[in-house]
């Protein structure tokens, strides 16, 4: 008997598929490389973390908070009632204005 398996060839359709998916699987490859590397050295190392905040903020009797936000050395608090209150980062009260409506 007659081995034949040794001898046997792709026909030259399957050859170019073969080298399609072969070359499919290299670009995907390296289009996950190269995003991992942006997403990597592109995202911000550091975020200021959210500890910084005073361990309480005093608002005045019947204030009741509807925003925080956060500048440069200092805190802002928004009330439902339309005032906005802004904080020393020590939670040392700053200033009180009041927002129109």
């Amino acid at each position: 008997m007659d081995d034949t398996s040794d001898k046997l060839e792709l026909p030259p359709s399957l050859r170019w598929l073969k080298w399609l998916v072969t070359a499919l699987t290299v670009t995907l490859i390296l289009g996950v490389i190269t995003i991992v590397g942006l997403l990597v050295t592109r995202l911000p190392l550091g975020v200021t973390p959210v500890a910084d905040f005073p361990a309480s903020l005093v608002l005045p009797e019947g204030a009741t908070p509807e925003a925080i936000t956060r500048g440069p050395g200092w805190i802002g608090v928004v009330t439902t009632d339309g005032r906005m209150f802004v904080f020393a980062p020590d939670g040392a009260l700053r200033q009180e204005i009041t927002i129109p409506r």
